[in-house]
């Protein structure tokens, strides 16, 4: 059968991977974290219906479920956007082959079926609808919400490959969450009961499970002709064209030497998919202050906000100074052949770093909504980041000799390359590092001493700048070839 052939060929591939026994304890990691997600889906299946009748009395638990069964949607998509990997196969020995072109685009999206990202709502919908069943409801018709339920979740999977195509739909949804979750925060407009009608209706109703399975069928009949029109030797063989922006980076040029490695960086960046989505990623650390500074819990806990405010300000530092040198893997040979100064090129990604810090903590100018107690904490969090975390973070580069492809299509949070489990223990001092700082002197004097202690601790940093770039130059130089040898990889 084609499709057994198919997987025997998908394990071969995974197996004989030159990076299968060096991933391994990544593997390890990524499936107790998997373990730990299935477990909190389980959970929350049985007792979101006790939830809802206890934070809702007098109101059907079940139909205040189907009512946020909108924000599921929406929220699924974004997370699938970010981190569900799409089917990849390399078919290009295949087009010359016997083999049937549909038996093999057949397989790719139903290769999808098995993703993790479909299984997560089904050990979620399981147990909530065996305590549906026993709290009495009807049971033919539970069982035709569930299959409603499944059917947008699949029709979700198969949404998703259309919105990696097309970045405009992804904002229109995630513009549509936020605007939802704000109007309803606000008491401006509530669109849950509209929405938990449809949802409930597959209960109540029970034939209108027909739209959701047609959904399901006119997606997947989508995404297979999309595939196969793009289905064939010279779409698959002939290099690919690709048109770029000659920006004009003059004003770099007032930074002297270092002008070459930010112009080169930047081009990097705006020209590369993998680093687009770090970019990305970094924009989205800004909010991560909304999930902290909003709830009193965390105000009683401020060493916890002394590190979301590492966090806010630092998204690109983290995310993109942890793969330094690794950016540059693809041409790391050629850059080691001219006469360049390692410590130049060094503090050049430290004030690329820099100026991403400063730019994040003007964008977090609104945060002086919450207070000026949470506000200087973010300056002391970017002071810290600027004069302590960036020196951590590029001491932790040195130990990576991951190499990065630049315009790899993978997702951006679920992508492991350039990550090894040293960068853990790498993290423990990004983490750690701001809290402990903020926490002794605000325990052993008051609030304020705190945060002058973690802003000093930047300060510091700047004043021995000289010497920090200078200890972490010898460790790069000592680990030159290791690094080389490490990039010539390729998976």
């Amino acid at each position: 059968m084609p499709t057994l052939r198919f997987l025997s060929l998908e394990w071969k591939q995974f197996r004989r991977s030159s990076f299968f026994e060096k991933g391994i304890a990544i593997k390890i990691l990524m499936l107790l974290a998997g373990i730990y997600f299935a477990s909190i889906a389980i959970l929350s299946g049985v007792g979101v219906f006790f939830i809802f009748e206890k934070a809702l009395p007098g109101v059907d638990p079940f139909v205040s479920i189907n009512n946020y069964m909108i924000y599921w949607v929406l929220a699924d998509l974004a997370l699938r956007y970010f981190m569900q990997q799409l089917p990849v196969m390399n078919i290009k020995p295949m087009l010359l082959l016997p083999i049937q072109r549909h038996s093999v685009i057949r397989f790719l999206l139903l290769k999808t079926s098995f993703s993790f990202f479909n299984i997560l709502p089904l050990l979620f919908f399981v147990p909530l609808t065996v305590v549906l069943l026993v709290q009495g409801y009807q049971p033919l018709m539970v069982i035709g919400w569930f299959i409603g339920i499944l059917a947008i979740s699949f029709s979700i999977n198969f949404l998703n490959f259309i919105l990696n195509k097309n970045t405009a739909a992804f904002y229109v949804v995630m513009a549509l969450l936020i605007c939802f979750i704000g109007l309803q925060y606000f008491v401006v407009f509530d669109i849950t009961p509209y929405a938990g009608l449809l949802f409930y209706s597959f209960y109540e109703l029970g034939y209108t499970v027909i739209f959701p399975l047609m959904l399901v069928g006119l997606l997947f009949r989508l995404n297979y002709n999309l595939l196969k029109s793009n289905f064939y030797v010279d779409g698959a063989v002939q290099a690919r064209k690709e048109k770029f922006k000659n920006y004009n980076l003059e004003f770099l040029n007032r930074f002297g030497t270092l002008s070459t490695f930010l112009k080169n960086d930047v081009k990097m960046i705006t020209r590369n998919a993998r680093p687009k989505q770090v970019l990305l990623m970094s924009f989205l650390f800004l909010f991560y202050g909304l999930i902290f500074y909003t709830q009193e819990t965390y105000r009683e806990m401020p060493a916890v906000l002394a590190f979301a405010s590492m966090f806010v300000t630092g998204g690109f530092l983290i995310s993109f100074g942890q793969l330094v040198p690794a950016w540059d893997s693809e041409y790391y040979k050629l850059m080691m052949s001219q006469n360049i100064s390692y410590k130049k090129y060094l503090e050049s990604k430290w004030l690329l770093m820099a100026l991403a810090c400063a730019a994040s903590f003007f964008l977090c100018l609104p945060y002086i909504y919450f207070g000026w107690d949470i506000f200087a904490m973010i300056v002391a969090g970017a002071s810290f980041n600027i004069g302590l975390n960036s020196f951590i973070t590029l001491y932790g580069g040195a130990l990576n000799r991951v190499p990065v492809e630049l315009n790899q299509k993978a997702k951006a949070f679920s992508n492991t390359q350039g990550f090894n489990p040293t960068q853990l223990l790498i993290s423990l001092p990004k983490i750690l590092g701001p809290m402990i700082i903020f926490y002794v002197p605000y325990k052993l004097i008051n609030f304020n001493a705190g945060i002058i202690a973690l802003a000093l601790s930047g300060v510091l940093g700047l004043v021995f700048k000289s010497y920090f770039l200078s200890s972490i130059e010898q460790l790069y130089q000592k680990n030159k070839y290791k690094t080389l040898k490490a990039f010539s990889e390729k998976k």
